[in-house]
């Protein structure tokens, strides 16, 4: 029996709660996270009416929830071990990581180049962040805007996808005004 064939409510709750109640995380299989994704997809695609509805909205609920309770708890055990095997995560798990390990590189940069007096490098990252683009996409009209690259963006409606700098994309974004636009690379 293949592994998305077993994984049901049943057993999603009793690995949720294993990894509750042990301290070391619980490896489980690589395409673990995908196949429940692919589950959850079946399952709300598929049409019901009255209770059957409801039912099936419920173990949607339930599912979702214990996903959530799961994924968390994993992060949490690995974000508090130093001796995490990588080898065990699944590729999830490791895309998320990968990002903390990039903060974390980016923080020693930052005090190394504060306790090491290297103003101008602090001065090039900073102005490099702010001028990065970032893709919105508008939910509200906006009026013409000077970046701070000093370039003139706009003027803007509603569903109008742009690509500003970072400080300005996040001006916008804090005020309701655009949402990021994740692009897969």
């Amino acid at each position: 029996m293949s592994t998305i064939e077993s994984l049901n409510l049943k057993n999603l709750h009793v690995i949720v709660l294993h990894e509750f109640q042990s301290d070391d995380i619980q490896e489980l299989e690589n395409e673990f996270f995908r196949n429940l994704s692919t589950i959850i997809g079946k399952l709300k695609n598929e049409e019901y009416d009255g209770i059957e509805k409801k039912a099936k909205n419920q173990i949607i609920s339930t599912v979702t929830n214990l996903t959530d309770l799961l994924i968390n708890k994993r992060l949490e055990k690995i974000s508090n071990s130093p001796t995490m095997s990588y080898s065990i995560l699944t590729d999830e798990e490791k895309f998320v990581i990968d990002s903390n390990d990039e903060m974390n590189e980016r923080k020693d940069m930052i005090i190394s180049g504060i306790i090491n007096g290297k103003s101008k490098f602090l001065e090039t990252t900073s102005t490099k962040h702010k001028t990065k683009p970032v893709t919105v996409r508008f939910v509200k009209e906006f009026a013409e805007i000077v970046g701070v690259d000093l370039e003139k963006y706009g003027p803007f409606k509603p569903e109008d996808i742009a690509t500003i700098p970072n400080e300005n994309a996040q001006a916008l974004i804090s005020n309701g005004v655009a949402l990021k636009v994740r692009i897969e690379e």
